[in-house]
């Protein structure tokens, strides 16, 4: 059992997501971007500033990738957008399945410049979602029967895939083609938390192939070497970290979403940092989020 360092990070700011998710850093404007998911608002966070700006969205986003320096692309639970970075502007962009019950989730953009995203249903029905892969505007189904699907990240090269069901709690692990960011064989289990109550949510990989991940529930930042080794543990300042994300002009901090979702009144009360975002304030080597091609 690995013990857990404590925390000695902060606040990036005191607003309390209902469902924070989907932390992506734009190096060009020195922007931390975040999800409310279920409060249809897209954080943007000035992180030399300190200022936090929100954006009212018409849907329910969660995922965002940058496609140049005037535009950004929005996975949602009406399908893909882009989004003029100045104006806020929308513009259909591709649908991902024709499933109004369901809406998107996690997702990240492959080396390649393709975008894996996952679906599930609005009240986490097992088995009713998928991933898929985007690559322009062609929609590929890769893995079908998922039900929350989470923890979409990629070695360095690009050749291997990371993915997780929340509600299997397997972290998965699949060959990838670099050049496309195909699968290359079937997924295998890569970490079995199915014995936990713990669950796990969100997940980055830094430049030395060693996973991060949101322990949801289990109120930590747990980080995995290629090998699968646990190798470390990182308390968070609340129960339910969703997802990190490599931030600051060197890359070399983590800041971490989190939410407060199904917590009651008095959970709520109690856990009183429960859906801000963090860092963690630990030394990171990190990497730019590759952009999307259009």
């Amino acid at each position: 059992m690995i013990a857990t360092e404590s925390f000695n990070g902060k606040t990036l700011t005191e607003e309390r997501m209902e469902l924070g998710e989907g932390p992506t850093y734009d190096p060009a404007s020195g922007t931390l971007f975040w999800f409310d998911i279920l409060g249809k608002t897209l954080c943007a966070f000035d992180v030399t500033a300190g200022r936090l700006t929100k954006h009212a969205l018409p849907f329910l986003g969660t995922v965002l990738a940058v496609v140049d320096e005037k535009r950004q692309l929005i996975a949602s639970d009406q399908g893909l957008f882009l989004r003029d970075s100045v104006s806020g502007t929308l513009s259909s962009y591709a649908a991902i399945e024709d499933k109004p019950q369901n809406r998107s989730n996690d997702g990240r953009v492959h080396p390649s410049g393709a975008l894996w995203i996952g679906t599930m249903s609005r009240t986490a029905d097992t088995g009713a979602g998928a991933i898929y892969h985007v690559a322009g505007t062609v929609v590929t189904k890769l893995f079908d029967a998922v039900s929350i699907p989470n923890g979409i990240c990629f070695s360095p090269d690009g050749a291997i895939g990371y993915f997780n069901d929340s509600k299997v709690n397997h972290m998965m692990r699949v060959e990838l083609d670099p050049a496309t960011g195909l699968p290359l064989s079937a997924p295998t289990v890569f970490i079995d938390q199915s014995q936990r109550q713990s669950v796990i949510d969100g997940s980055v990989v830094d430049l030395e192939g060693t996973i991060w991940n949101a322990n949801w529930d289990g109120g930590a930042v747990d980080r995995y070497a290629p090998d699968g080794r646990h190798v470390a543990r990182y308390a968070a300042p609340m129960r339910r970290p969703t997802c990190p994300a490599f931030c600051g002009k060197d890359f070399d901090r983590l800041a971490v979403t989190s939410c407060w979702e199904g917590l009651s009144d008095a959970e709520r009360a109690e856990d009183t940092l429960a859906g801000v975002t963090f860092d963690l304030g630990v030394s990171v080597k990190g990497k730019p989020e590759p952009v999307f091609k259009l």
